[in-house]
């Protein structure tokens, strides 16, 4: 099923772990109606970057979340955010390029220079950007 052009529901809701571990990982419809929000953010970002986006982590399960370790206050639970990487961009370069455009978000993190988190906010964005290195923990800005 397809949530807009470019992105389905079966990519937003891959999980290896989700599969290895029998656990349900379908959104329910309130988690579904963020997911077509969330894909249309991801669009505009493809359309800004010219090249496809690979999402590595979409909507996650409660259980799934708590599994893999997530925060219990993810965005991923409610269909909100999404961890990606464009080809032919370092995650720095991809999230100084969301950062730097008029797109709206809730948070953009650089996650240990691997790959850019975005979220979207139920209520007014806040264009939160952080870092997240290992042994740092979060940081303020794009570093």
């Amino acid at each position: 099923m397809y949530l807009t052009e470019h992105f389905t529901l079966e990519e937003m809701t891959l999980s290896e772990t989700a599969a290895r571990q029998d656990i349900d990982n379908q959104p329910d419809s309130r988690a579904l109606d963020n997911l077509h929000r969330l894909c249309a953010t991801l669009e505009q970002v493809r359309e800004l970057v010219g090249a496809p986006v690979l999402v590595s982590s979409g909507f996650r399960s409660v259980e799934l979340n708590a599994v893999i370790g997530g925060s219990a206050a993810s965005a991923h639970t409610e269909g909100l955010a999404a961890d990606f990487n464009v080809p032919g961009l370092t995650p720095a370069a991809l999230a100084r390029r969301v950062a730097d455009s008029n797109l709206q978000f809730d948070q953009l993190i650089l996650e240990y220079d691997q790959w850019v988190h975005l979220s979207l906010a139920a209520g007014r964005p806040r264009r939160q950007l952080l870092t997240v290195r290992k042994g740092s923990g979060y940081l303020p800005g794009l570093v």
